[in-house]
């Protein structure tokens, strides 16, 4: 920075200020969540766990789907090369790229492809969504996966 000597130390003094501590609402949300009643933290887990059961489940049932078994964040990972290249209610789509959008328009799902990972051939769905929602959508990707 250039500028009078008074201002650039204030300057310096600001910005040190602002985004080298942590800031004091930070700190008393970080102590209410390590001291607070934590029977909601306990309630979600058991809900994504359930979730990501049901999600893999139904996922590994549609034929061609390969899906392990989620391990730690609220995403199944499903390799779904077999939907690739094959007619789905009329259409083909020769990538996941392209599996996304078909999936989109036709069973008015949305998911990740796996180009965006760099790992063409597979998908990316969260379960952070509710078990009726969840199920609802996997549903209709199986329907039209054995359209």
């Amino acid at each position: 920075m250039i500028g009078p000597d008074d201002g650039v130390k204030a300057a310096i003094n600001f910005q040190s200020h602002s985004t080298s501590n942590v800031a004091n609402v930070a700190q008393a949300a970080a102590l209410a969540a390590v001291t607070g009643d934590l029977s909601a933290v306990t309630m979600m887990r058991e809900a994504f766990e359930r979730r990501g059961k049901t999600m893999h489940r139904m996922l590994s049932e549609i034929p061609g789907v390969t899906c392990l078994a989620p391990q730690g964040a609220f995403y199944c990972y499903p390799n779904v090369s077999a939907l690739l290249g094959r007619e789905l209610n009329g259409k083909v789509a020769q990538t996941t790229l392209e599996l996304a959008d078909l999936v989109l328009s036709e069973a008015r799902v949305a998911f990740v492809p796996g180009e965006a990972f760099g790992t063409p051939g597979y998908a990316r769905f969260s379960f952070a969504l509710g078990d009726d929602d969840l199920a609802e959508g996997i549903r209709r990707i199986g329907e039209l996966a054995a359209s």
